[in-house]
């Protein structure tokens, strides 16, 4: 597991909890699926980037 791979899986997972946390406070469906989008993009490459695929 190399640096890169490290920071988009924990950014991925911060982004989850933003939208845990927008979906409690009642916000647009377009901004949970906008942080969504992020959020599964970070951790898709995250874990594509994982040295365990080689």
């Amino acid at each position: 597991m190399n640096g890169t791979s490290t920071v988009l899986i924990v950014v991925g997972l911060f982004l989850v909890g933003g939208i845990i946390s927008f979906v409690r406070q009642k916000m647009p469906k377009s901004l949970i699926v906008l942080l969504s989008v992020g959020a599964a993009m970070c951790l898709v490459a995250g874990v594509m980037r994982l040295e365990v695929w080689n």
